[in-house]
């Protein structure tokens, strides 16, 4: 996927409100940000943390900018990482596209944004005449705090657990559902949970597990041209 050219560079002054960001740019101009991320952000939000933006040309938005990739350093050499939380489903729509994430090939028909369950949308929906749907939800994860280990979540998420149990309730009803943990990050080797976060997704974890609910996690490559999914990484459970 490639990302809006040029992306600006900043320094992040300050992450607040959740979905706001004060960036100060190249030139001295200090701009607000969108940030299209509702988690925690846990190590990514320090200020003085280089970032990088993108600027859209719709006169109606509220906020230019979006906060794109920051660069960070967690002891193992530095690394982008992408906040964007409206990037994976596509990235991973691409993937499955090009055939990179093999667990997800060969379906006739890919939409996005489906409802299903109890007034919830699912990610991407894969279709075909000769098999069941498969329900795939998508994670973005760019949680780190040991050298190669990526995590998910960076905070608690009700809204995810119920995603998990809704996966569980569609194989009950005989489809296939796939929990996908995009990691844009380029310095993860493994997956986990960080169940020390929010237990109660782990939890909901292990008992969608059970019921059949697959997970896969795949790392993306990323410049600040393009991210790219580029290979399976283990699941520590």
């Amino acid at each position: 996927m490639l990302l809006p050219r040029p992306l600006i560079e900043g320094r992040l002054l300050r992450r607040y409100k959740r979905f706001l960001a004060d960036v100060e740019l190249g030139t001295g101009e200090v701009v607000t940000a969108h940030c299209a991320n509702p988690g925690s952000m846990l190590g990514l939000a320090h200020a003085g943390a280089p970032v990088w933006l993108s600027k859209s040309d719709n006169p109606k938005r509220k906020l230019a900018h979006s906060w794109e990739l920051v660069r960070v350093d967690d002891g193992a050499g530095e690394t982008l990482v992408g906040i964007n939380t409206a990037r994976p489903n596509g990235l991973v729509e691409e993937a499955i596209g090009n055939g990179t994430i093999a667990e997800l090939a060969g379906y006739a028909r890919l939409r996005r944004e489906v409802r299903y369950g109890k007034n919830s949308r699912i990610d991407i929906l894969l279709e075909d005449p000769d098999r069941p749907a498969c329900y795939v939800e998508v994670k973005n994860v760019h949680l780190s705090r040991r050298p190669g280990l990526a995590e998910f979540p960076d905070s608690v998420t009700a809204r995810g657990a119920k995603h998990l149990d809704e996966l569980a309730a569609m194989v009950a009803n005989g489809a296939r559902t796939v929990m996908v943990y995009l990691v844009q990050r380029g310095d993860a080797d493994r997956f986990a949970l960080a169940r020390d976060i929010d237990p109660g997704y782990g939890a909901a974890f292990d008992k969608a597990r059970a019921a059949g609910v697959e997970a896969v996690a795949y790392l993306c490559r990323l410049s600040l041209d393009e991210m790219v999914v580029e290979r399976p990484l283990p699941i520590l459970e």
